[in-house]
């Protein structure tokens, strides 16, 4: 039997990884599937697909059953269905683990995104699902806000490993890398062992053309039209590249020395959200080793079916450069666009989770009438 395109890809050094979970998916055996067939080794929880799966099936009845008789935050009831989920998930990704590398074998479960810009309360959430999971391979997604970075912080000097989600500059990348490196730093001075914890740094991609493009049609010049769905490969390429050059030189290889793993660009968002644009874009053009890519799974069908496997993130890094001028030249802030990008994405994960909360409040009323 012929090695398929996400076999090929993983072969490269990407590991891939899927953008949602659900019971569904566990006990159907689809994850185990998608797994074997598809290559992937990690996965991320997304409030949305749970509200979906919980709106559409019973899967979550008898458990939601039993909490409803002693908890009344629909907060909290969340999180005791998701982590069923997550543990389980964990449970069986334990199979294609790297033993604390950070690239396979790992499962995110978020923090309540209504905390995004509160360090104290994103970190005592951070620490509590890492507790009430208790699982090597677990990720705590935190976002990148700068209320994050602290919290990020510290909990990398806690031994705790963290998921890095919305990052969508180049500054922001940097100073996530930095938060993780000072917690390192502070891990191995405390006497702890930085072989135990990892981190990635979910890069989000095909919204920043989204933003990006509607700017450049509100200008409409031919110049500026040109330049359309362009910005986000070359901003996650540069991002590589920020990567290479921070984990590297005598102060990486001292924490490298103690067994730390680098903190991992993990490419997100990366369906294709223009139907012009090549519905495989954001896998075929930013493939190399050392990185992630989760993928919704109608992206995974896609790239499976007709994806193009070749190691394409470090072409065309001038011509990156040389567009980010462009693109000011033609009157498109980039600091700017990833500044409203991050901003939005805060309230797009608030927006969902709220949707969520209604969706258990609406279950919960259904069990109680039945």
């Amino acid at each position: 039997m012929s090695e398929s395109n996400l076999h090929k890809l993983s072969g490269l050094g990407q590991s891939v990884w899927i953008d949602s979970l659900s019971r569904e998916m566990l006990e159907s055996g689809q994850l185990a599937k998608l797994m074997e067939e598809d290559a992937v080794t990690g996965v991320t929880s997304n409030p949305t697909i749970f509200q979906k799966a919980l709106s559409e099936g019973t899967r979550y009845d008898k458990q939601l059953k039993e909490l409803l008789g002693g908890e009344d935050d629909l907060t909290e009831i969340f999180f005791r269905l998701a982590e069923t989920d997550v543990s389980n998930a964990c449970d069986l990704m334990a199979d294609v683990w790297d033993n604390g590398a950070g690239l396979r074998g790992y499962v995110s479960i978020e923090v309540d995104p209504t905390l995004a810009y509160d360090t104290e309360a994103t970190y005592d959430q951070a620490k509590q699902l890492h507790e009430a999971i208790d699982k090597p391979n677990l990720y705590v997604k935190i976002p990148a806000t700068r209320p994050g970075l602290p919290a990020i912080e510290d909990m990398i000097a806690a031994g705790k490993s963290i998921n890095v989600t919305l990052i969508f500059s180049l500054q922001r990348h940097r100073e996530v890398m930095e938060a993780y490196l000072r917690g390192l730093e502070r891990l191995v001075a405390s006497g702890g062992d930085p072989r135990k914890v990892s981190s990635v740094a979910s890069f989000f991609v095909s919204r920043v053309d989204t933003e990006a493009d509607k700017r450049l049609d509100a200008i409409g010049s031919q110049e500026a039209l040109t330049l359309r769905g362009k910005l986000a490969v070359a901003n996650a390429r540069l991002a590589y590249q920020n990567w290479q050059e921070v984990f590297a030189g005598e102060r990486w290889q001292f924490l490298a020395s103690k067994g730390a793993s680098k903190q991992w660009c993990l490419w997100a968002s990366t369906s294709t959200k223009n139907p012009d644009y090549p519905d495989t874009l954001y896998v075929d053009s930013l493939i190399g080793p050392e990185t992630i890519n989760t993928m919704p799974l109608e992206t995974v069908e896609a790239f499976q079916d007709h994806g193009t496997v070749a190691l394409t993130l470090e072409e065309g890094i001038d011509q990156a450069r040389s567009l980010l001028r462009e693109l000011e030249r033609v009157g498109v802030d980039v600091d700017d666009v990833t500044e409203t990008l991050e901003q939005e994405g805060v309230q797009k994960f608030d927006d969902s989770f709220s949707e969520l909360l209604d969706g258990i409040r609406a279950k919960r009323g259904e069990l109680v009438a039945a």
